[in-house]
């Protein structure tokens, strides 16, 4: 399988998660406002740990993360793509997404997400995604239904409430 190292969405560049990304992590995993939703503040250690999991799972599955930039003036914007992942004992593969605060509210996260859920479906012939959230989380909520996902029921994930939704092609 050929893996998918960059592309760009209207107003994005994208490109395959690597290690030279981590100080950029740091930054975005030490921001209180963004990590709220996904588990809490990480520390350099946990960040490093996230890079090291994100790079393996790219080496066992051909697919992952990538780091997102804004076209204009090159700014990290976030992270996001698909991951295998355990939901209840079930293997799935998730739709996951974060973005620095100033950037939300621009429907960067759906530009995101659509074009990722293309690379999904058309690449890598996947039936289907999955994707979830915090049952507090809105605006995440808000974006898995613009993109098409269809709530399914309420699961425990990492100890918390979340709602799940699922995308079948």
């Amino acid at each position: 399988m050929q893996l998918i190292q960059t592309f760009t969405t209207h107003r994005l560049l994208a490109e395959r998660l690597q290690f030279k990304h981590l100080h950029e992590l740091y930054r975005m995993h030490q921001d209180p406002q963004v990590m709220a939703s996904l588990g809490g503040v990480r520390s350099d250690e946990e960040t490093r740990f996230f890079i090291l999991n994100n790079l393996n799972h790219w080496q066992h599955y051909g697919f992952g993360l990538w780091v997102f930039r804004d076209k204009v003036n090159h700014q990290f914007v976030g992270r996001a793509g698909l991951r295998n992942t355990d939901v209840e004992g079930n293997e799935e593969v998730e739709l996951a997404y974060a973005l620095i605060g100033k950037f939300w509210a621009k429907g960067l996260a759906t530009e995101m997400g659509q074009e990722i859920l293309k690379i999904g479906s058309e690449l890598l012939k996947l039936p289907e995604i999955v994707c979830f959230t915090l049952t507090t989380n809105k605006a995440s909520q808000r974006v898995m239904e613009k993109l098409g996902f269809q709530y399914e029921r309420e699961i425990i994930y990492a100890d918390l409430p979340h709602l799940f939704y699922r995308l079948t092609f």
